[in-house]
């Protein structure tokens, strides 16, 4: 038995980790006093939430510090099949849901079956329910203005409105002029990606960090796109907004597993310290069923933990 102190997704604890039947578990309370203490801390495993696993060897995950993945586009039949066998949690949308001849259904890298052109209300309900039965988490709609046609805003809310009544958020890509402001106010939960297209003012910031969470992407950019993604989740982070770690892992030749990169450039925005592990979304490490990681200590870097193993714990 080794006294702890752990993260629990919001805030750190104190706790106690034993090793029972082979397994190492940790629960809250205090040790007794003789107890030796572990040194450093314990997170669960981390969560990246925006990856596109059919672009990757998902392999190279098993074993690494990301405990959970969403994945955000992809065949729901084989992307259902990986969440079955992964060794590590796997949420999905599916396929992106976009009009037709929208993005990204003219793209190479699409895989087949990872979109559904919607032409209509029905066939708007169609795709919902097949992701839904599918097992998605969420709903993934496609508003790519650069790169094709958008949804008119009364299908947008069709879309919403399928995705709710069955417990679904809906995550939109908004790319474009406006395309952010547009599907937060048409009810998008999230945003694939920190808006990276132009920089919102404050008032558009303070307005979304109230009601969408955006998932930062950060990394995927450069130059003035770079500035300008930055910028929007320093402000949108100050005004209170919910930031999510999400890497686009798949777009390019990004890590298979924590994006180093990404982490630089959320400090770059202002997202340190506890509130950089936040982002993280680290699974509770009370659970059972956790990826438990050790960091050197509580305002570690997130990419120097390391699966906690029994040899860490002290006679």
């Amino acid at each position: 038995m080794n006294a702890a102190t752990f993260f629990d997704g919001e805030e750190w604890r104190e706790g106690v980790i034993d090793l029972v039947d082979g397994r190492m578990l940790l629960r809250d309370g205090p040790a007794p006093a003789d107890a030796p203490r572990l040194d450093g801390a314990i997170v669960g495993g981390f969560t990246d939430h925006h990856v596109h696993l059919q672009l990757v060897d998902h392999t190279l995950l098993h074993g690494s510090t990301l405990g959970r993945v969403i994945d955000l586009g992809a065949n729901p039949a084989v992307i259902a099949s990986y969440a079955d066998a992964a060794r590590f949690s796997v949420e999905f949308a599916g396929a992106f849901l976009t009009p037709v001849g929208g993005y990204p259904s003219d793209r190479d890298w699409a895989p087949a079956g990872s979109f559904r052109e919607i032409a209509d209300p029905p066939s708007a309900g169609a795709a919902v329910a097949e992701m839904t039965d599918a097992g998605a988490s969420c709903v993934k709609v496609a508003s790519n203005a650069d790169a094709g046609p958008v949804f008119a805003d009364d299908l947008f809310r069709v879309i919403v409105d399928a995705a709710s009544a069955r417990g679904l958020p809906v995550v939109a890509h908004a790319q474009g002029t406006g395309e952010a402001q547009r599907v937060a106010r048409l009810g998008a939960a999230r945003l694939a990606h920190a808006p990276f297209t132009e920089r919102l003012d404050d008032t558009e910031t303070g307005t979304q960090a109230a009601s969408v969470a955006w998932i930062s992407t950060l990394s995927i950019h450069d130059g003035d796109t770079l500035t300008a993604a930055v910028d929007n989740v320093r402000r949108f982070h100050a005004a209170g907004g919910t930031v999510l770690y999400g890497t686009d892992m798949g777009n390019g030749p990004t890590p298979v597993g924590l994006n180093p990169k990404e982490l630089a450039a959320l400090r770059d925005a202002g997202i340190t310290g506890t509130a950089l592990l936040r982002t993280l979304a680290p699974q509770d490490p009370r659970d059972a069923a956790s990826t438990l990681l050790r960091l050197p200590g509580t305002d570690a870097d997130p990419t120097l933990a390391r699966p906690l193993t029994s040899a860490d714990l002290k006679a």
